[in-house]
């Protein structure tokens, strides 16, 4: 994770490690400020109870801009978890999508969780913040990007009219779902075919399947 956000441009802050790493520290650590530790002082500032060693502060990542966005776009729509809003990002970044779109009530996109989850893809795929989602997705059709939401009274996803060059895929939240607003401002609802038993997918799975078929072909 260290060496995906120094390749990705991030700007090393602080860095501290345990002796056994301490090569590692020496080799990254170029005009910033670095520290050899112990492991009861490792498992103090870090946040999860085995840390690999080494733990780093980075100048955070600025968002992107609203007018900036590229063509394919995962747009969140409070999903809360951080594991899932990190799984979500790491997929966008595998199957070709350029750009994540956070609604309000969601988890931080930049808690450690959601970046452990994201495995290097947060360094790498940029994040916008839309407060008003809704609004935000009918500016982005009015400038010819066709928006899908997934919606569990939406139609079959499989046949669903074409994402032409330019599209939004909207996740909603794990419990509610999108909301009133932002349903009515998608082009398309739709939905995976459940043939089980199961009422629903994960968000995360869910995402991962519709991205991957709306990149078929591209």
């Amino acid at each position: 994770m260290i060496r995906e956000a120094l390749n990705c441009g991030l700007k090393l802050r602080e860095l501290a490690a345990e002796e056994a790493h301490e090569d590692f520290a020496r080799e990254v650590c170029s005009g910033a400020r670095g520290f050899i530790v112990t492991r009861s002082l490792l498992e103090t500032i870090c946040d999860t109870r085995t840390p690999q060693g080494v733990c780093a502060a980075f100048e955070q990542p600025e968002p992107v801009a609203l007018e900036a966005l590229p063509e394919r776009i995962v747009a969140l729509d409070g999903v809360q978890d951080p594991g899932n809003l990190g799984t979500i990002w790491r997929t966008a970044d595998a199957a070709g999508f350029q750009a994540l779109l956070l609604g309000a009530g969601g988890a931080d996109p930049l808690s450690p969780k959601v970046q452990r989850a994201a495995m290097g893809s947060g360094f790498r795929v940029p994040f916008c913040h839309a407060p008003e989602l809704a609004e935000t997705l009918i500016a982005l059709r009015k400038r010819g990007y066709r928006v899908f939401a997934s919606d569990l009274s939406g139609a079959d996803f499989y046949a669903r009219p074409d994402a032409g060059e330019k599209f939004v895929l909207v996740i909603g939240n794990e419990a509610r779902g999108i909301s009133d607003a932002v349903r009515e401002a998608a082009d398309c609802r739709v939905k995976l075919p459940m043939r089980g038993g199961a009422e629903s997918l994960n968000a995360a799975v869910a995402a991962g399947i519709m991205m991957y078929e709306l990149m078929r072909g591209r």
